[in-house]
């Protein structure tokens, strides 16, 4: 299989594809792998590193396109991209397609294969391509929360560990998923006042037995959330339905209520928010402001550390890049529930109920399609 590396459009993202490394896998299955000159320039990595791993290095993302039988991104493709794709091309990628109607009907209409990083799942519901960067993103939450919190900032001057005699900033985490806990630990480090929020008494069970009297575990529901957000310095989003539009959950009375100068930080925001007044922004231009509450938005916030997330992220996308290559998409998915569950569009088709859903397409069974039984 010919394996495409286009370099990156999105606004301020760094990362590549694949790493050299796993180049050298891939050629070594038998498989050829174009990458775009200057692809991986954003993380620090040579064209002449991936040659020597075995890559082919060609100019533009339409050689890319044009001759690849399996593209593997990072983030969506992007408008300037979308009429070099192709019939029966396999899209691999973070795709997050719930908030995404254009994307959504791009695909649809070019009729590739499109499989989404975010909704490969596990038996135990696990998502195992969205941990490493859910990692980045819910540790970078605090980071940028605390950032933010400062005066020159716009923000409302405070440290969320205080010094002594005088009281810690507060932070609530909504959700207790791979983003909640990432943060949770970060915020404990900081010395905050940290509550974390989730329906699932199991999680919020192991946090209380993990972190004892240095986190507050609380059930979610309407009152509590509002509470929380209301009291507190900083709130981080961190909720996710595999594959459908993130719930609101934070709603513009809850907004109106939080002090000025107190932040939001929506991580759910690549997959609709979960806070009524986000909206994408950019690294270049995070934040915005509604009734004096700090908003950062940044759908792509690993992005910011790139080459640590093209490693991480590489280290789980390529066993299924490697089976997608050397089985072929219809026996990989045959073999595989989990990566069948994250084909998202199949040759015109909407395949993943939650983005049907979302979007109000009729939902096509992959199964049903392809003339194979579910397992």
């Amino acid at each position: 299989m010919i394996v495409g590396i286009p370099k990156e459009i999105k606004e301020d993202e760094s990362r590549v594809g694949i790493v050299p490394s796993g180049v050298r896998v891939l050629v070594q299955h038998g498989h050829t792998v174009l990458i775009q000159s200057t692809a991986g320039h954003g993380c620090r990595i040579l064209d002449e590193e991936y040659v020597a791993a075995g890559g082919s290095v060609v100019g533009t993302a339409a050689d890319v396109y044009a001759a690849s039988d399996m593209v593997m991104k990072v983030k969506e493709p992007l408008e300037p991209e979308y009429g070099l794709l192709r019939e029966d091309q396999i899209v691999y990628a973070y795709l997050h397609l719930a908030p995404a109607p254009e994307l959504t009907a791009a695909l649809v209409k070019s009729k590739v294969i499109a499989v989404a990083y975010e909704t490969i799942q596990l038996d135990d519901g696990s998502l195992p391509l969205l941990v490493p960067m859910s990692e980045v993103a819910g540790r970078m939450s605090v980071q940028v929360g605390a950032h933010f919190l400062e005066e020159p900032q716009g923000g409302r001057g405070v440290l969320l560990g205080g010094v002594p005699g005088v009281k810690r900033g507060r932070v609530s985490i909504l959700g207790a998923g791979t983003v909640g806990r990432a943060a949770l630990k970060i915020a404990v480090g900081f010395g905050a006042e940290v509550h974390i929020l989730d329906v699932d008494q199991q999680r919020l069970g192991s946090i209380d037995d993990l972190y004892g009297n240095q986190a507050t575990t609380i059930t979610s529901n309407m009152d509590n959330i509002t509470e929380a957000v209301v009291g507190s310095h900083l709130v981080i989003g961190s909720v996710l339905i595999p594959g459908a539009r993130a719930p609101r959950l934070v709603t513009r009375e809850m907004i109106r209520a939080m002090k000025s100068g107190t932040v939001i930080v929506d991580v759910a925001v690549d997959q609709g928010g979960c806070v009524e007044t986000s909206r994408p922004t950019t690294h270049r231009n995070p934040t915005f402001v509604v009734d004096d509450v700090i908003h950062y938005c940044v759908p792509n916030m690993p992005g910011a550390v790139a080459r640590t997330s093209t490693f991480a992220l590489t280290n789980v996308t390529l066993p299924y890049a490697v089976k997608l290559a050397d089985l072929g998409f219809h026996a990989a998915v045959a073999n595989d529930v989990p990566l069948a569950k994250g084909v998202n569009v199949y040759k015109g088709c909407v395949t993943h109920e939650g983005v049907a859903r979302s979007l109000g397409y009729e939902h096509q069974p992959l199964a049903a399609l392809t003339g194979r039984p579910d397992r």
